[in-house]
């Protein structure tokens, strides 16, 4: 599985959020993230349409986007939707 995730450096709840997928990647060390900056990475980051809530994070089950989450989130939501995608 894919998860791409949306941030940005004056985001208070990308900040918020590094702390929980810290603590998702304890558990689950071998997720493919591939994570831009919304403002560092631009063309790439809204060639997803993160919308305007920050941080997003993007779940893909096989090639087809599954779900998205959109602001803080937390520990246990992300792990519910990991575990639909595998």
């Amino acid at each position: 599985m894919k998860i791409v995730k949306i941030n940005a450096l004056w985001c208070s709840g990308c900040l918020y959020m590094k702390k929980v997928w810290k603590e998702v990647l304890n558990i689950y060390p071998d997720l493919e993230i591939e994570e831009y900056d919304l403002d560092m990475d631009e063309e790439m980051a809204k060639s997803y349409n993160p919308g305007d809530t920050l941080p997003v994070a993007i779940f893909y089950k096989g090639d087809t986007e599954y779900k998205r989450l959109c602001g803080e989130h937390n520990k246990d939501e992300i792990i519910d939707i990991i575990k639909e995608c595998i």
